[in-house]
């Protein structure tokens, strides 16, 4: 296990472990409820960053320590912190928002598929982070808000990833009512794959990163990419820009070794 450490907190914010062909991302400040503060936003770039040039590692699981919060979103003692600043803390918004802001989209272009694993509270930035991973799985008893309009600030980033995971009126709920769902009903609105019970989120993000595991790698890179791309297309584009895509997949070498083992009856051997 590999841990990071902030330079401005005593305890590791951020826990690798590698399992197989799967590294697990555990959030790691659960007296601060897991929040994104600058430190975490950094950790968690530099180890997807990472991530993304070891092809050995086939999925990615995002969790988090045990605590009342999977992750409370944006680190609000730190922003408030700043409007001393001369600018009132313009300056450090417009940064540490585009951090975040950057964080989301590369989980999105990251080509392994990223899986989260919530057991509690995953509220505002944190409820981003879930929707903005490829899949999740929820226990029992997670829930989940973008809990802004409480306190006079809407969830505009959030609602980036809340809106193009969603309906329109499910994002939109969560975003003008400010209200927690439960599992249930987060599965219901499409924020979540699956809910399991209490304690086995992690297992079964595990069951999903086992099944990603067996196939190959390249070509989930390629499906993972080509899926984010058509979908800020129109339809006609979406479907040119697909068959460009699929006709490359035909020619490498793991669709040659898939379908020739497909037609031969027996297991592919992954390049």
């Amino acid at each position: 296990m590999s841990a990071t450490l902030s330079s401005t907190e005593r305890e590791p914010v951020l826990l690798r472990a590698d399992d197989g062909g799967t590294a697990v991302l555990t959030l790691n400040r659960p007296h601060a409820r897991n929040a994104l503060s600058e430190g975490l936003i950094e950790a968690l770039t530099v180890e997807l960053d990472a991530i993304a040039r070891q092809p050995s590692v086939k999925a990615v699981i995002l969790a988090a320590s045990a605590g009342p919060c999977f992750s409370s979103g944006h680190d609000l003692k730190e922003m408030t912190a700043r409007r001393a600043d001369a600018d009132r803390g313009r300056a450090y918004y417009e940064d540490v928002l585009g951090r975040c802001s950057a964080l989301m989209q590369r989980i999105v272009r990251l080509p392994q598929p990223v899986i989260a694993a919530v057991e509690t509270l995953a509220t505002a930035a944190g409820c981003q982070l879930v929707a903005s991973c490829d899949l999740a799985v929820a226990g029992e008893e997670a829930r989940f808000c973008t809990p802004g309009v409480h306190i006079g600030l809407f969830c505009s980033t959030p609602m980036v990833a809340l809106s193009r995971n969603l309906s329109r009126k499910h994002a939109m709920e969560l975003l003008l009512t400010g209200a927690a769902v439960p599992a249930g009903d987060a599965l219901r609105m499409g924020l979540v794959n699956r809910v399991v019970p209490k304690g086995q989120a992690l297992e079964g993000a595990r069951d999903f990163a086992r099944t990603i595991a067996s196939k190959s790698g390249p070509v989930l890179a390629i499906g993972k990419r080509a899926f984010y791309e058509q979908l800020e297309m129109g339809l006609s584009d979406a479907y040119a820009h697909a068959s460009r895509v699929m006709v490359e997949n035909m020619l490498a070498r793991d669709a040659e070794e898939g379908i020739g083992a497909f037609l031969a009856k027996r297991e592919p051997r992954w390049e």
